[in-house]
């Protein structure tokens, strides 16, 4: 049974856009080729961070709403272990509001587009 999670990942700030569009590509195509489906994938851009990691202040922030098996997330988080881009990641499963919540937020930022 399909379940939605949402994933955010930081990547290193050395990346150029390219390089980082690559990354994105990269995990997207990962849950496609797992039988999972992207819903919205959002670049958030370089941001700086809360707290230095791995003596870095910024990162490139990068959202996926996505539906996959829960087999999946343990094969999605192992890539972004072996992954030396990524600095930090998140992924979790949403619940009905967490998932009525992004629905709002995405109608809200596509009318303001």
């Amino acid at each position: 049974m399909l379940k939605n999670y949402e994933t955010v990942f930081i990547a290193t700030p050395v990346l150029s856009e390219a390089q980082m569009k690559e990354t994105a590509a990269k995990y997207i195509s990962l849950i496609k080729e797992n039988n999972g489906t992207v819903v919205n994938d959002e670049d958030w851009g370089l941001k700086k961070l809360a707290y230095p990691i791995q003596k870095k202040t910024s990162g490139f922030y990068h959202l996926i709403e996505f539906q996959a098996e829960p087999t999946f997330i343990e094969t999605l988080e192992t890539q972004y272990r072996r992954d030396e881009r990524i600095i930090r990641f998140l992924t979790f499963a949403m619940d009905k509001d967490a998932i009525a919540y992004a629905e709002k937020r995405r109608n809200k930022r596509n009318n303001n587009e």
